[in-house]
């Protein structure tokens, strides 16, 4: 045990510092043997485990894992309507072999943005001389847009027709087509 051979050397300090009041050290050692010297109170740290607590569920309590699930993108609707001829009335007279420059006026009716997948494609009558497929002009969805097609006059004077419709990129056709008529004629008529 550390607290006799700590008191012991207390007492002996008070020994040393008692010297001069007539108390001998031998005094002091038999009291020191004898054990019955004095401690003063200290305070005890008592520790007391604390039990361990079960988890309970509450109404306050958050699951520990959430299922989330994506909400699905809503389908947009492809539409175009015809506006306006911008260029060559149906029924212009052009001259054989010349280029004719046709532009109509759409609006994407539709809730889908068309960008470079949606296409313009040819469907009946006479192709003119152009490609039989378009990119059709990027438009936001409410827009209005042009569509613009080179065509070049036949050789031989007449009635011509040609019918576009746009086509989605599952390549499925919505809209209203769009049409070019001419009536070629020799440059002399």
């Amino acid at each position: 045990m550390r607290t006799p051979y700590l008191a012991l050397a207390g007492l002996c300090l008070v020994a040393w510092l008692l010297s001069g009041c007539g108390v001998s050290p031998q005094q002091l050692l038999q009291a020191a043997r004898q054990e019955s010297y004095y401690l003063p109170p200290t305070s005890a740290v008592i520790i007391t485990p604390i039990p361990a607590l079960e988890p309970t569920a509450t109404a306050t309590s958050i699951p520990l894992v959430v299922d989330i699930q994506p909400t699905p993108t809503p389908q947009c609707a492809d539409n175009l309507s015809f506006i306006a001829d911008l260029t060559i009335p149906d029924g212009t007279e052009v001259t054989i072999g010349s280029w004719v420059d046709k532009r109509w006026q759409v609006e994407n009716s539709g809730s889908c943005n068309w960008d470079q997948r949606y296409k313009i494609k040819f469907i009946a009558g006479d192709e003119l001389s152009a490609q039989s497929e378009y990119v059709l002009y990027p438009a936001r969805s409410g827009t209005q847009a042009p569509v613009r097609i080179m065509f070049t006059a036949p050789g031989e004077a007449g009635s011509y027709r040609s019918a576009w419709q746009a086509y989605n990129p599952a390549g499925e056709p919505f809209g209203d087509p769009i049409f070019m008529e001419i009536s070629v004629v020799t440059s002399g008529e």
